[in-house]
C-alpha cells in the first residue's frame, strides 16, 4: 500500500507543478478579493478576554449552536468574498481535530471540527478558506526562554494537518511571530524552514505574517502579503502604499465576543464602506472585518444586521487591480543581524550597531565632515550570501557600491544602484565575511537604518 501511494504522489507532482501560481499573480488574487471576514472564535469567547489564560480547561469551549453556515451567509450578505477562523490563538487551544496536543476541541463538550465545518460551510456558499494560526502558544510553553527544536516541530505538524485536511486554503494569516509583545524571532521559530513547508504542501497558499509595526512599508519582509492591524496602530498610507496589502479591524471593540456585545453599537456601516473598504481597494489593500461569533457559536443580531447594511451600502463593481512593481518577500534569516559593525565617523548618539540591530526606528549616521563615508559589518564566518537589503529612513544615498571581504581582500559585488528608502539587491551567490557599502554621492549626511545580508534558498 505505500509503495502505491508514493507512486501516485509522484506521478502527481507535475501536475502540482504546473497548478502553483507565480507569486505575483497569488498577490494580484489576494488583494482582488477586496473583502472578507475574520473570526476569532477560541477559548477566549468563553472567558471575557482577548488572551486566555493558557491552563483553561477545554471544557469552557461549549457553543451549544455552533452553526458556520451562518457565518457563511452573514458573510454573503456583506459580499465578502472570504473568511479566515482562528484555528488557534495564543492560548494554543486548537479548534481542529488534531493529533499533536490534547489541548484541543475533541476533549471539550462540542467534540466537533470547527475548522471542518467552517471550511465546508464557506466553501458550499462560494467563499473562499483562509486560516488564522498563532505561532505564540502559552499552553504549550513556545514563548520567550522556552523553545526548543520540539516546539518547532508542533508548528511544522499542525500546519501539516490544517494544509492537508481542509482543502485548498489560500491564506494562512500568521500571528504572534517577531512582535514586539511575543519576542519570538524568525530564527527561534526559523521563517524560511516554515515557509517553505507551507509551500511544499499547498504551493498557491499565501503566507501573511501580522506583524506589520517592526518592518517598513516600502518592502515585504517575513510576508507574501503587508498587513496593518488598526487596532495596534498600523495604518496604511491609502496614498503611498505600493504594496500588496491587507487591512484588519474588528467591527466590535475587541477581536473575541464579550457578553456586552449584544448590548453595544458595533461600527457605523457607512463608515467602514467609506473610510476603509472602499478607499482601502483603490491603495492595492484588501480589508478584513472581524466578526466575532458568540458562546452559542453564532454571530449577535446587531452585528449581522451591520453585515446587511454594508452589503447595501458597498456598490462598487469588482475591479482587477493592476500592481506596482516591487521586490520579492525577504524570508531567510539576516546574517548581520547584531553582528559586530563599523563605519566611518558617526556620533556616539548615532554609533555602528544602530545600523542592523534589527529596529527600523535607529539608524547609525556618518559624522558631516566625513566625505566617503562607509558602513561594514563582520559576519560570524566565511559563508555564502546572495541577497543585501539597506533600509534608509530618508532617501538621500544617491550613489553607492557594495563589497565583501574573502581571502584577505575587498570584492565588488555587481549590483545596480536603487532609488528609494528600501535597497534590495539579489545577485549570484558568494562567500565572505565582511560586507560593506561604500557611499560615494549623497544629499545629506547618509544614514543606515537597517543592514541586511541573507543567503536565500534558490
Amino acid at each position: 500500500m505505500k509503495r502505491i501511494c508514493l507512486w501516485a504522489l509522484l506521478l502527481c507532482l507535475p501536475v502540482l507543478a504546473q497548478a502553483q501560481k507565480n507569486l505575483v499573480q497569488l498577490q494580484k488574487d489576494f488583494v482582488d478579493l477586496r473583502f472578507g471576514m475574520f473570526i476569532h472564535f477560541n477559548i477566549p469567547t468563553f472567558m471575557d478576554e482577548d488572551w486566555a489564560d493558557p491552563d483553561a480547561s477545554p471544557a469552557l469551549f461549549n457553543p451549544t449552536k455552533l452553526d458556520c453556515q451562518q457565518w457563511a451567509k452573514a458573510a454573503k450578505t456583506a459580499k465578502m468574498s472570504y473568511g479566515a477562523l482562528t484555528t488557534k490563538h495564543h492560548s494554543g487551544f486548537c479548534i481542529w481535530d488534531t493529533k499533536t496536543t490534547d489541548y484541543n476541541v475533541m476533549q471539550s463538550p462540542l467534540k466537533r471540527d470547527v475548522v471542518k465545518e467552517y471550511t465546508q460551510a464557506f466553501r458550499s456558499n462560494g467563499l473562499k478558506v483562509m486560516l488564522y494560526y498563532s505561532i505564540l502558544d502559552t499552553h504549550h510553553k513556545l514563548r520567550p526562554g522556552y523553545i526548543t527544536r520540539q516546539h518547532i516541530d508542533m508548528v511544522k505538524n499542525q500546519l501539516t494537518e490544517l494544509l492537508t485536511n481542509y482543502g485548498e486554503i489560500s491564506a494562512l494569516i500568521i500571528d504572534g511571530w517577531d512582535a514586539p509583545w511575543s519576542r519570538i524571532s524568525y530564527d527561534e521559530i526559523p521563517f524560511e524552514e516554515i515557509y517553505y513547508h507551507i509551500k511544499s504542501i499547498q504551493p498557491n497558499c499565501l503566507v501573511m505574517d501580522l506583524n506589520a509595526a517592526k518592518y517598513p512599508a516600502e518592502a515585504l519582509y517575513y510576508t507574501d502579503i503587508k498587513s496593518y492591524e488598526q487596532g495596534a496602530g498600523q495604518h496604511i498610507s491609502k496614498e503611498t502604499n505600493r504594496l500588496p496589502a491587507l487591512s484588519c479591524l474588528p467591527i466590535n471593540g475587541a477581536w473575541f465576543w464579550k457578553t456586552k456585545f449584544p448590548n453595544e453599537p458595533v461600527k457605523d456601516p457607512a463608515v467602514l464602506v467609506k473610510d476603509n473598504l472602499v478607499p482601502f481597494n483603490k491603495a492595492y489593500c484588501n480589508f478584513i472585518l472581524n466578526v466575532a461569533p458568540n458562546r452559542e457559536g453564532l454571530i449577535d443580531p446587531n452585528a449581522l444586521a451591520a453585515l446587511q447594511k454594508i452589503g447595501e451600502l458597498w456598490t462598487e463593481k469588482a475591479m482587477s487591480s493592476n500592481l506596482p512593481t516591487y521586490d520579492a518577500p525577504v524570508i531567510s534569516s539576516n546574517l548581520a543581524k547584531k553582528r559586530p559593525a563599523n563605519g566611518s565617523w558617526s556620533n556616539d548618539m548615532d554609533i555602528f550597531d544602530f545600523g542592523n540591530d534589527d529596529s527600523f526606528r535607529t539608524s547609525w549616521r556618518s559624522n558631516p565632515v566625513v566625505k566617503n563615508p562607509w558602513y561594514e559589518v563582520t559576519l560570524d564566518k566565511v559563508q555564502p550570501f546572495n541577497l543585501i537589503s539597506v533600509y534608509v529612513t530618508q532617501d538621500e544615498i544617491t550613489t553607492y557600491q557594495l563589497e565583501y571581504f574573502n581571502n584577505g581582500k575587498w570584492h565588488p559585488i555587481d549590483v545596480k544602484n536603487r532609488v528609494g528608502k528600501a535597497k534590495i539587491h539579489r545577485f549570484p551567490t558568494v562567500y565572505g565575511e565582511k560586507v560593506r557599502m561604500r557611499i560615494d554621492g549623497y544629499k545629506n549626511p547618509p544614514s543606515i537604518a537597517e543592514f541586511g545580508v541573507y543567503n536565500e534558498r534558490k
